[in-house]
């Protein structure tokens, strides 16, 4: 047969390109952030896309301290979990947790947007978070990305 055709490629882990991306999370509203992250995380935006794969890229947040919620979700937003004892249930803010663990509150808003199957707890492992500006991943020149121009 002397005719076109089309092949579906489907990615594995040894056909996957991955790279670094550096994203600078100051003045940026969480929700936004996290949600750019998420699809970065999964790939989403590659040609080579194959759902049941890790396909996405690294990527290294800086500046978490420095991060925005909008209107009034800063003291009235609450995270609840529970120990699992009796009376175990506990309660925080987004102001108590950025003053506690400033990673803590990108990274429960990245998770909560990723698959909650072994697929999401591994593509997580692909996140960094760092409270300062300054990142241990030098050595893996990690491109930046402005967040604004992700559509």
């Amino acid at each position: 047969m002397d005719t076109l055709s089309y092949k579906t490629v489907s990615a594995n882990k040894t056909t996957v390109q991955k790279e670094w991306i550096l994203v600078d999370a100051q003045d940026e509203v969480l929700g936004r952030l996290a949600s750019k992250v998420a699809m970065i995380l999964r790939g989403k935006k590659k040609a080579s896309f194959t759902p049941h794969v890790d396909c996405g890229d690294n990527v290294i947040v800086i500046n978490a301290s420095k991060v925005k919620l909008t209107g009034d979700k800063m003291t009235e937003k609450k995270y609840v979990s529970h120990s699992g004892y009796p009376g175990g249930q506990k309660i925080t803010t987004p102001a108590k947790l950025l003053e506690k663990k400033p990673i803590a509150i990108i990274e429960k808003a990245v998770k909560g947007m990723l698959p909650g199957n072994r697929l999401g707890r591994q593509l997580f492992k692909n996140l960094y978070v760092y409270e300062g500006s300054e990142h241990g991943q030098d050595a893996q020149k990690p491109k930046k990305v402005d967040l604004n121009s992700i559509k």
